[in-house]
């Protein structure tokens, strides 16, 4: 059990780290990519992820200097 921990743990600190913001930017870009892609808006849909992970990288770099 312990071994299963420890490999969960590291993927946790591996994706997460010490910014959350971005992983979860990055997971709700994803999802608002696959569903323009889904309603038909493929040709249109693929600004959303470079857009999406500037955005959530900004506001990441944004509430880390704002918290020192």
């Amino acid at each position: 059990m312990n071994a299963v921990l420890g490999f969960l743990r590291f993927w946790y600190d591996f994706i997460v780290g010490d910014a959350w913001e971005v992983a979860v930017g990055v997971v709700v870009t994803l999802a608002l990519a696959w569903l323009a892609v889904r309603a038909g808006l493929a040709r249109e849909a693929w600004p959303i992820v470079p857009l999406g992970v500037v955005i959530a990288l900004a506001g990441s770099l944004y509430w880390q200097t704002r918290r020192e």
